[in-house]
């Protein structure tokens, strides 16, 4: 086994950890996708469901994928060739979650140009209204604007990767540990706001009162991949950001406190946005555009709405800058420490890729609409691939590698901190539902998505 290097850059204060892998977790798949997803798979059940998912399987696969990366101190890729018996290719579980990284990344970052256009859209007053035929209308005519698509998209991918520039420690750490806070506190303000409008209670009961009957196994599988979409496993992020902790770092306890947080601003997205869907008079089955048609109107109906729409959306763009970062740092990492790239180098490639593949899902409201590899837009298709297929299968992956071939008494020893920590009934566990839980209830996310294939 190589010795890690002793001049890699890591986080630097226990705050730092929490912030950063908290801002991967949290992003456009709590403020965007969660309340979309929950709109059109029945609320509160679906609710229900997401959070046994994320029990069950996010949480175990999140607390050892970051246990591998630190305990090889290495990228997603290396870290699995040292810690794996010699000869044996778990690497590839490292390498796809690379390409998956890659991928969600190349229509993730449309989504994020959405966003920042909104704050500038937001500041010139041409999308605050109450009306859904005009906040459609607003949305549909960004989208299908080959240009507007592409100056966005781009504008993120650059902005994103003057971050990574900055290193792990001056960039992301820096950038996270100081918005992510923000972020909640205007979410609260919000889903006040929300409530208080006429019908809101509406909203309230679709968001938290269960019809079971609505459960189906299609809700199920929806809200397992979910799971893995917004804790950001199965992609090499987390394991990445686990190879930047410190030893002396409670990984479970970090985990859970990541999981609750992800959770907190998924409900409190949940709160801003359903009580206005029902009170306004919009569908909760919209689709990817709920969140620009809703909160618009939201603002409309309140004092300084404007002012407060522009903030709005620069803190969904912070959330946003959050999970790109930490997904763009897999493949700069894997370019930097195993191909010997320097971070500026590895950095301006990986962008340059992107913009050119992201080209495609960005073009796929518009120019590129009616091409449709397997009956898809290349913005679905990139999200089916990583999201029902790739992260599932690199779920099962670790949860292989590490509850049978790592074993027990090594992920004991890693999760307390060489017996520092008792845990030990936790780690047996999670290494119990690893082995036993996780790979099955994965298994037939990843199967659903081959059937629908």
């Amino acid at each position: 086994m190589s010795t890690p290097s002793t001049q890699r850059d890591g986080f630097t204060s226990s705050f730092g950890v929490l912030a950063a892998t908290l801002g991967s977790a949290v992003g456009l798949g709590n403020i965007w996708k969660f309340p979309y997803l929950t709109g059109a798979n029945g609320g509160a059940s679906f609710l229900v469901v997401y959070l046994l998912a994320t029990l069950l399987v996010g949480l175990p696969v999140m607390i050892v994928e970051i246990m591998l990366g630190r305990r090889a101190k290495a990228n997603a890729v290396t870290t699995l060739e040292r810690l794996a018996p010699r000869g044996q290719p778990w690497w590839l579980i490292g390498a796809m979650g690379g390409l998956a990284a890659f991928l969600i990344l190349a229509f993730y970052s449309e989504v994020a140009g959405w966003v920042f256009a909104y704050v500038f859209k937001s500041a010139a007053g041409h999308v605050l209204t109450t009306d859904p035929a005009v906040a459609g209308a607003a949305f549909e005519h960004m989208i299908n604007s080959p240009f507007e698509a592409l100056l966005w998209q781009w504008a993120v991918l650059v902005f994103i990767g003057a971050i990574i520039l900055m290193g792990v420690s001056k960039g992301i750490e820096a950038v996270t540990k100081r918005l992510m806070p923000v972020l909640f506190l205007l979410l609260i303000a919000i889903g006040i706001r929300s409530m208080t409008l006429p019908g809101a209670m509406a909203g309230l009961h679709f968001l938290f009162a269960p019809d079971f009957s609505k459960i189906t196994t299609a809700t199920v599988l929806t809200a397992l991949g979910l799971a893995f979409f917004k804790l950001s496993i199965g992609m090499g992020t987390m394991m990445t950001y686990g190879s930047y902790f410190r030893d002396d770092q409670n990984i479970p306890a970090t985990a859970t406190r990541v999981m609750l947080a992800d959770l907190t601003v998924s409900i409190l997205a949940g709160i801003a946005i359903f009580p206005a869907v029902f009170a306004l008079g919009f569908k909760p089955e919209a689709g990817p555009s709920l969140l620009f048609i809703t909160i618009p109107a939201v603002f409309a109906n309140m004092p300084g709405g404007s002012v407060f729409l522009v903030v709005f959306f620069v803190l969904t763009a912070i959330a946003s800058t959050g999970a790109m970062l930490s997904l763009l740092e897999v493949p700069v990492a894997v370019l930097s420490e195993k191909f010997g790239w320097s971070r500026i180098r590895a950095v301006v490639v990986s962008v340059l890729l992107l913009a050119a593949l992201g080209s495609t899902a960005a073009l796929s409201h518009s120019l590129l609409a009616d091409v449709k590899p397997f009956g898809m837009t290349f913005f679905d298709l990139y999200d089916f691939l990583s999201s029902n297929i790739m992260l599932p299968l690199g779920g099962i992956g670790l949860a292989i590698f590490v509850g049978w071939v790592l074993g027990k008494n090594q992920t004991i020893d890693a999760l307390s901190n060489g017996g520092v920590l008792a845990n030990a009934g936790v780690v047996r566990v999670v290494v119990f539902l690893l082995r036993w839980v996780s790979p099955v209830l994965i298994a037939l996310v990843m199967l659903k998505g081959l059937k629908d294939f």
